[in-house]
């Protein structure tokens, strides 16, 4: 099969591989595969096992059924128990698996991973707080491009995200806006007044600046071209006076 020669975490049948040292990305990369494979995997990873519980018809009351009372549909729905162990597993490791292997649940093995490198809730809240920081003060500088100015607003607000710490599309819209430099202001005003904001998406935006950058530096060649021009005209009329 032609999925068969692609390498272990960059299939589509495979979890991608772990990544201590980029584990945001690794865990959003992860939440995302599991939850394309089948949503029952994901519930029990971060909620925990489903139990071989049923309710009894005549007390209405739920009980644990034993193996050889549990109908087909409850045992398939207790295999996705393992199942979402294994698609853990299968994207860690011997290094990982031997930190976590004395965890019962798929939802211990995750909680174990998230304390060990995200950390735990005081850690996440100091994280949180110092992202907000760069979040506020964010700002866009003179000479640098569209391009590179979203690739650092974005790794802050992907990071802010992964740490379950999210604003709106809007909020992302007007700190962009306001974060650009002075020599912007016309541009912002053109994309403010006619404009709802909350109906315009962040990479609309980007794309919107994109395209006014490039006329600028279009202007910019002509206007450098033509004083150029202008100031070797001058120096020759200047040299022709003196002949």
């Amino acid at each position: 099969m032609e999925s068969d020669k692609y390498l272990e975490g960059q299939s589509m049948q495979r979890a991608p591989l772990f990544e201590s040292d980029s584990f945001i990305y690794w865990k959003n990369r992860f939440e995302t595969y599991v939850k394309s494979k089948d949503l029952d995997l994901w519930h029990v990873i971060t909620n925990g096992d489903f139990q071989p519980i049923q309710q009894n018809p005549k007390t209405k009351l739920d009980e644990v059924l034993p193996f050889e009372k549990q109908s087909d549909d409850l045992k398939k729905k207790l295999a996705k128990n393992n199942e979402a162990k294994m698609v853990i597993y299968n994207a860690l490791p011997r290094k990982e698996y031997e930190r976590i292997f004395m965890c019962n649940t798929a939802k211990e093995i995750w909680k174990t991973l998230l304390i060990t490198y995200q950390g735990n809730s005081q850690v996440k809240d100091n994280k949180i707080d110092l992202l907000v920081q760069q979040y506020e003060q964010f700002v866009i500088f003179e000479y640098e491009s569209i391009d590179s100015a979203f690739a650092r607003f974005n790794t802050i607000i992907t990071s802010l995200k992964a740490l379950d710490e999210c604003y709106s599309s809007k909020n992302y819209v007007r700190k962009f806006l306001m974060a650009l430099h002075p020599k912007w202001r016309a541009k912002v005003t053109a994309i403010e007044e006619p404009k709802d904001l909350t109906s315009l998406s962040l990479d609309e935006l980007i794309r919107n600046l994109k395209v006014h950058e490039m006329i600028i530096k279009k202007d910019s060649k002509i206007v450098k071209a033509m004083l150029t021009r202008k100031i070797f005209l001058l120096l020759n009329g200047y040299k022709k006076e003196y002949t």
